[in-house]
């Protein structure tokens, strides 16, 4: 089918039946999961589907409607519904669209190969990858291996002439276990995520890390409450950066929602802390020529040296603050209207190895596991649940579950006193291992 055409057609559709201004955006795409478990195929699920959402304005008024059944007559109620909702909502001067035509050219997005290869050859993988996890003596059960992979091809247009298209694909595969000891259990697990089929890395890497992050937290021990520094891994790099994303959320910004709203250009962290939002890069799972609703994408510094550079816009909400948008509307598929969401968000690396930082920590967490919440982003506040391993006198000591650990954004980010040279750019959201001097952590 040729979506394009249809996109542009649908949009011409929309102003006949009544709309001053119409965005088309139709998704295509297929999906494969594979389910192991035990050495045993549980499930094995491919379905390709196709879909179209509307948004229309009437008057400046909103609405917004979508269908997977691409007969005129369904096509045309949709749109008919979309625009009878948009006469009963209220105005808004800055409900506008994009028209910038230009695109960004990012290369490496789309593996044609990924298609090709037998269903088999996949399955083996997951089989191969939970075997060898089992291998280690101290790995009693699985609790699973998994191959997915998805291909998408996503059409927009809208009333101001953008007609754009894209096609990306990833595929990913990991394995989960548990160790046992005694009366004691610990579950591990990896994967590994990929726009192309032979960059996944191999079984091999992938089951010795989901092993050693289960058996490696046996015997746990707890110490006192005390402030202590810090270490925080990359696996746990969303609960510091997750929290910084949603305080740069321009809507959260507007509205008064957000910790950073009134710290534009000033200091918030330590000048080692330089983080990136970038839809550019070649292969990132986050890049994408063209953000939600067609805007082009670009590599934004949002800190610099621990300065706050910017926020996040989609197009209406950047009207509203009276600045253009950055290209950071989020869909979650043809379902959803444009939101606003990061690329690929991290923070950049610094010159320090993982090993150097444990060896100059006198005593603290390497924190490997956090539960909660993280960085609350009107508040700025933090807390949550702690594991991982204590630290003493530049060594390992022993692994630790059950503690907490508190404190304040501005306090943590501007106590980064190491960062790690580890930054993994195979991630779309991530950290190099940092360390945070002094911490609140409760204890026994």
């Amino acid at each position: 089918m040729d979506y394009k055409g249809l996109s542009e057609q649908l949009v011409k559709k929309c102003l006949k039946l009544g709309a001053d201004e119409a965005e088309v955006y139709i998704e295509s795409g297929r999906n494969l999961n594979i389910r192991v478990r035990n050495g045993e195929v549980e499930t094995v699920q491919e379905a390709g589907s196709h879909g179209v959402g509307f948004r229309v304005f009437v008057q400046k008024r909103m609405a917004f409607s979508s269908c997977n059944d691409f007969s005129d007559k369904a096509l045309e109620n949709s749109i008919e519904s979309a625009v009878r909702f948009a006469k009963n909502t209220t105005p808004d001067e800055n409900n506008v669209l994009p028209d910038d035509k230009g695109i960004t050219k990012v290369g490496m997005l789309y593996d044609p190969q990924i298609s090709q290869i037998p269903k088999e050859k996949k399955i083996e993988m997951a089989k191969k990858v939970e075997k060898l996890a089992m291998k280690d003596t101290r790995i009693t059960k699985s609790s699973g291996a998994s191959y997915s992979e998805g291909e998408k091809e996503i059409f927009l247009a809208n009333s101001n002439g953008l007609s754009k298209s894209s096609k990306i694909s990833v595929c990913s595969y990991g394995v989960y276990v548990v160790a046992e000891k005694g009366e004691q259990k610990s579950s591990g697990g990896e994967y590994c995520s990929r726009r192309f089929f032979a960059d996944l890395k191999p079984p091999e890497e992938i089951a010795e890390k989901a092993a050693k992050e289960a058996y490696e937290m046996l015997d746990p021990q707890m110490v006192e409450t005390q402030k202590a520094t810090v270490i925080f891994d990359p696996d746990v790099a969303r609960a510091i950066l997750g929290g910084i994303l949603a305080a740069i959320n321009g809507e959260r910004v507007l509205q008064g929602r957000s910790f950073l709203a009134k710290k534009m250009n000033q200091k918030i962290a330590s000048e080692l802390i330089t983080i990136i939002d970038d839809g550019t890069r070649p292969k990132g799972l986050g890049s994408k020529p063209f953000d939600g609703e067609g805007v082009p994408t670009q590599k934004r510094i949002i800190v610099d040296r621990g300065i706050l550079k910017g926020f996040m816009y989609n197009t209406i909400v950047a009207k509203r603050a009276g600045v253009k948008s950055t290209g950071n509307a989020s869909r979650r598929g043809f379902t959803s209207l444009p939101g606003i969401g990061a690329h690929n968000f991290y923070m950049g690396a610094g010159k320090s190895s993982c090993d150097e930082i444990i060896k100059k920590t006198e005593k603290g967490l390497l924190l490997k596991g956090v539960t909660g919440y993280g960085i609350a982003s009107v508040s700025g506040n933090f807390s949550g649940g702690a594991s991982g391993f204590w630290v003493e006198n530049g060594k390992i000591a022993f692994p630790v579950r059950g503690l907490t650990i508190a404190g304040s954004a501005f306090e943590m980010l501007n106590n980064i006193d190491m960062v790690g040279d580890d930054l993994d750019l195979t991630r779309s959201f991530t950290a190099p291992t940092f360390r945070i001097k002094s911490m609140q952590i409760g204890g026994k």
